[in-house]
């Protein structure tokens, strides 16, 4: 099954044609973890069109603020 969806989907990579393809302003984002050569290309993930590391920062301080909130609402009870 895995490697049939890998084969269905080899074609729908974001690499450095389909970047070049959109506007200079262009922003690459992803959740990570990304698998490399399969979904996103090193060029593309590594490039400067790639925020990917300040969303995982960012993602980040928003999941400490959460576990601050409800490790707060805990102490009030």
């Amino acid at each position: 099954e895995a490697e049939k969806r890998r084969a269905d989907f080899k074609e729908y990579q974001v690499n450095q044609e389909l970047i070049d393809l959109a506007d200079d302003d262009v922003i690459f984002m992803h959740c990570l973890p990304a698998i490399r050569g399969e979904e996103v290309s090193a060029e593309v993930i590594d490039g400067p069109h790639s925020v990917v590391y300040d969303q995982a920062e960012n993602r980040m301080h928003a999941q400490k603020g959460v576990l601050y909130y409800f490790l707060k609402e805990l102490q009030n009870q």
